[in-house]
């Protein structure tokens, strides 16, 4: 029974020194202000809808070829 109640003891003695560790790293960030939050945000939008852009555009002239090949291939 003592084993078990060490075991308890230990595991909240762990989360505890986990946390405190934690935010001891966190205190040691350098977090970006908010005029780079923007503007990287921004980019990043920006880059995912050239990309779906992209990747759609492609989508539509592989696609018809792709099926044509298919049904070519499966006479």
């Amino acid at each position: 029974m003592m084993g078990f109640l060490q075991k308890i003891k230990d595991f909240f003695k762990n989360i505890i020194e986990f946390l405190r560790d934690t935010r001891k790293e966190l205190n040691n960030v350098s977090w970006p202000g908010r005029r780079e939050l923007i503007s990287t945000t921004l980019v990043v939008i920006v880059a995912v809808f050239f990309f779906g852009f992209f990747l759609w555009a492609v989508d539509l002239v592989v696609s018809p070829t792709m099926n044509y090949v298919i049904s070519r291939l499966s006479r």
